[in-house]
């Protein structure tokens, strides 16, 4: 992947057989853009985060048997899913029944959000592929997002040796933002939350057709294909203003967490904790 790559078009399979066979990209049969966000260097000196703890991919829906168990054997027995049910509906993907793992339905949107006006809206802005057009969506996100970004951030207050997955449907708008807040109240700095944002352009490769042929459906995206792909970019520097709307309107994450999930500081220093393990002493 090269500094000019526009995230438009295809990229070369051999490229992205290689990238996704190595982490922290995780390999779950039938699920697209599995990361672990274990193992990114800390502001603590020899501390990173959890490796096998906290997972992100895009939807479940097409999980195979042979990804089931994989799943399993990871210890990930609780999903979030941060879909709303129109959105199931719309694309054919329902929750999926994984023996021994709870769902837990955690979405970013109510289902009037989903009213033809309001995605048309969404829908155009993200056409644009512009980074303050990502800016006002994600803007969205962080203020509808609270209830569901508590309950995931609950679940690493209380279950520290509990691993878990969250996804939405592509795993890159409200499951990046969702990750970025992990990382960030766990100290790694904005360099490398925004290296992982960014891998998902990578990640979503081999669902690029399925996911490019939903979008074609939708009116807007019928006759121009390249508006679409746009509203599937990632690049590092969105991520990087990402930070700055978060400074500069919403005070930082851990104001904006304790004002939109109700979590307390010491709330805060509990998910710190169990987000983070000492790095192996060298001999």
């Amino acid at each position: 992947m090269t500094a000019t790559d526009s995230g438009l078009e295809p990229l070369d399979p051999a490229y992205v057989a290689d990238v996704l066979s190595r982490p922290p990209f995780v390999q779950i049969p039938g699920v697209c853009n599995v990361r672990d966000l274990g193992s990114y260097p800390t502001a603590t000196p020899d501390v990173i985060t959890k490796p096998g703890y906290a997972y992100r991919s895009a939807e479940l829906s097409s999980i195979t048997e042979e990804g089931a168990r994989k799943m399993v054997s990871l210890g990930i027995l609780t999903v979030f899913d941060l879909r709303s049910n129109p959105e199931m509906r719309k694309y054919s993907s329902p929750i999926p029944t994984i023996e021994g793992v709870e769902v837990v339905p955690t979405p970013v949107f109510k289902s009037e959000d989903y009213s033809p006006e309001k995605l048309a809206k969404r829908f155009e802005l993200y056409a644009t592929g512009t980074t303050e057009a990502f800016m006002i969506l994600y803007s969205q996100i962080l203020e509808h997002g609270g209830p569901a970004f508590g309950t995931i951030l609950r679940h690493v207050r209380d279950k520290p040796n509990s691993p878990f997955i969250f996804h939405c449907t592509a795993g890159k708008d409200r499951t990046g933002i969702i990750a970025a807040i992990l990382l960030k109240l766990a100290g790694v700095d904005n360099h490398f939350i925004s290296q992982d944002y960014s891998l998902t352009r990578v990640g979503r490769e081999p669902d690029r057709a399925k996911v490019l042929g939903r979008l074609l459906k939708e009116p807007l995206f019928a006759a121009n294909s390249e508006a679409a792909m746009r509203m599937l970019t990632s690049r590092y520097e969105t991520m990087r203003a990402f930070f700055n709307l978060l400074e500069e309107k919403y005070g930082g994450v851990e104001t904006y967490v304790k004002t939109y999930t109700e979590l307390t500081d010491e709330d805060l220093k509990t998910i710190r904790s169990n987000l983070i393990v000492p790095t192996k002493s060298r001999m």
